[in-house]
């Protein structure tokens, strides 16, 4: 069996570390930080939450999506690929459990790592979101010239080469000081997409003397931005504010403690975005079969 030697400086290409050889044989992650369970029991609740609840919850936006079609937003395709990005990443749980409980099988990284790397790059679509949302707002005839071309159908593409070739390195996890590439990553897309939505808001905010006062359409791109904002806050904080800093703290804290508390924040957000955008969607009113064609109102280009 192939063994892995665990080091800090592969943190954050392994997410949680690998199994761990010692005298005797290899023992699993949970036997590594057996003094420390909270934070892995911790994680992997949520990554069961995020198999019950983010599959069906990403199908149901998938099919939303489809269903209103016609009346789309540009942002659409972004939110349709990021759904079907968390919905192979919410297929993970039970191959989590096994190898980090259970099993001592390192084949069984490889691919825990390529997804992860898959699921590190979600930043990058919900990044496209907020610029397209950006320039919605604050550049609204550059937008409207661009609206019917096939840029964003490039732009997703080159989100998607970039994202399969940083899993695969991830996924070979030999690759010196790679782990430098998710944390400037993240850091990089956490402060952009602060500034696009901080900026967007601003702009709505001088719409009008108050909120209720606001054209219905810019309504509902200011509460798609607050979503937005408070995933981006809420899901990538923990790790934006603590990675940089795990000098500060002690090996055995920051491999079973911080590194399970902040991945378990970002991993969670599968679930969480498609369910905001649902709610955002007034779903109960999808499944009305005497709904009215005009009813939808699901476009939130204040163009």
């Amino acid at each position: 069996m192939e063994v892995f030697y665990f080091n800090s400086s592969i943190l954050y290409i392994h997410r949680p570390p690998l199994n761990i050889s010692v005298e005797g044989g290899d023992i699993t992650v949970y036997e590594e930080c057996k003094d420390m369970p909270a934070a892995l029991i911790f994680y992997l609740v949520l990554q069961f939450i995020n198999m019950f609840l983010g599959i069906p919850a990403n199908v149901m936006v998938l099919w939303l999506l489809h269903k209103n079609k016609g009346d789309s937003s540009t942002s659409d395709i972004f939110i349709l690929h990021l759904a079907i990005l968390d919905i192979f990443f919410c297929l993970l749980p039970p191959l989590e459990l096994a190898n980090k409980v259970f099993l001592t099988i390192s084949s069984m990284w490889y691919a825990l790592r390529f997804f992860y790397g898959v699921k590190d790059s979600s930043l990058l679509f919900l990044s496209c979101i907020c610029l397209d949302r950006y320039m919605a707002v604050l550049h609204p005839i550059t937008f409207t010239e661009l609206k019917d071309r096939s840029h964003r159908t490039v732009c997703v593409a080159v989100v998607w080469l970039v994202t399969l070739a940083y899993a695969a390195a991830k996924c070979v996890g030999s690759i010196p000081n790679f782990e430098k590439a998710f944390v400037i990553m993240i850091l990089a897309a956490f402060a952009f997409m602060l500034f696009c939505n901080g900026a967007i808001l601003h702009a709505l905010r001088k719409s009008g003397p108050g909120r209720d006062e606001m054209h219905p359409v810019k309504k509902r791109a200011f509460k798609m931005v607050l979503i937005i904002l408070g995933i981006i806050v809420f899901n990538y904080f923990p790790p934006v504010a603590l990675f940089p800093f795990q000098e500060r703290f002690s090996q055995d804290v920051f491999n079973c403690y911080i590194n399970y508390v902040s991945f378990g924040f970002m991993d969670i957000s599968s679930s969480i975005q498609p369910v905001l955008y649902l709610s955002r969607e007034k779903l109960p009113r999808v499944f009305c079969c005497c709904r009215k064609d005009g009813d939808s109102g699901n476009s939130t280009d204040p163009s």
